[in-house]
């Protein structure tokens, strides 16, 4: 009999406050994850299968929410959810679904960092950032992904151009708005799937199996940085992972609101801070990979990931502290260094 998981904590960037996570079918997970790590059983194959996560998304989001007692504006507050920021009306948000694919008036409540040298958050998430580079302060290669693995192991011109480099981690809860925005302003080099499972993203499940995020079906686009209008930091990876019962990952750029999106193609000049793509729906994860020395991460997020007065679960796997961040889309995250013009 496997123990009871234990809580897991992040640092509130706006409060500054620890905060323990309502982590959803928490014991569930533990359990299938727990026992998988000795031996994968056909119910955890099926379970973190695709066919399966569409059905389990199907089922816990697409149900109309109507005959449930409980009123809209009550169970969005219940989970946290600031109805203000809706651009629908709330009260037409009567399924898991819509309440998941929910836009909001992002031009007002999540403003862009005035300065163009900023890195800003792709999601409403818990990140935690890390190095590629064996000798750097920050090393977690292998503990989150396989590097090779998650960019694609046929893909030698981007391994080579992100070898070394430092990559960021951005964990979206299924209570967040799952719009991702665009982290930088560049051009698309390039942008491709690969197939894979749907691991869940809880953080018990991910330190029980190795590298699962570069297992998960994803989506992987390169932007160039260093062209006019860009950042101007190089190449950067932004890799959209799919996870537990996540159905897809929509590509839908819009440079203005949400109006008129567009598929995403290389040649694609892409604006920081506006929406780029949708999951449908569930738990999911973005990473975001930079060359090496071509950024510095936020100095408040560095501080919290070492922090010892939070549990975290990445802390007690790894035995040393690792503590994410709950930010907000479109955030300042890092800044520009070396080589910027």
């Amino acid at each position: 009999m496997t123990a009871d998981p234990i809580p897991h904590q992040y640092i509130d960037r706006e409060t500054d406050n620890v905060t323990t996570e309502k982590l959803i079918a928490d014991t569930l997970i533990h359990r299938l994850y727990s026992r998988a790590k000795e031996s994968p059983s056909l119910l955890f194959k099926a379970a973190t299968s695709k066919r399966m996560s569409s059905i389990l998304g199907f089922l816990n989001y697409d149900m109309s929410l109507n005959g449930h007692h409980q009123k809209n504006g009550d169970r969005l507050k219940a989970m946290g959810i600031n109805t203000d920021e809706c651009l629908d009306d709330p009260a037409s948000l009567n399924t898991a679904r819509k309440i998941f694919e929910r836009k909001i008036r992002f031009w007002q409540c999540r403003p862009l960092p005035e300065t163009e040298d900023r890195i800003v958050s792709p999601a409403d998430a818990r990140m935690i950032v890390g190095s590629l580079d064996c000798h750097d302060s920050l090393y977690l290669k292998e503990k989150f992904f396989s590097f090779e693995e998650l960019l694609g192991i046929d893909k030698p011109a981007w391994l080579e151009a992100f070898a070394d480099g430092d990559f960021a981690l951005f964990r979206l809860t299924p209570d967040k708005y799952h719009y991702n925005h665009v982290p930088v302003s560049g051009r698309v080099k390039d942008i491709y799937e690969i197939d894979g499972c749907c691991h869940s993203c809880n953080p018990g499940a991910v330190v029980s199996l190795v590298t699962p995020y570069s297992k998960n079906h994803r989506v992987v686009t390169i932007i160039d940085t260093d062209v006019p209008g860009g950042t101007h930091i190089g190449l950067v990876a932004m890799i959209e992972v799919v996870a537990m019962m996540i159905g897809d990952i929509v590509q839908c750029y819009s440079l203005h609101a949400y109006d008129d999106p567009i598929d995403i193609q290389p040649g694609l000049f892409l604006e920081r801070g506006c929406p780029k793509s949708l999951y449908r729906p569930g738990s999911s994860v973005d990473v975001l990979i930079f060359q090496k020395d071509r950024v510095a991460f936020s100095v408040d997020i560095l501080a919290n990931m070492l922090r010892k007065d939070v549990s975290s679960r990445y802390t007690l796997h790894f035995q040393s502290p690792l503590v994410e961040t709950d930010v907000k889309v479109r955030s300042e995250i890092g800044r520009r260094v070396n080589g910027g013009r």
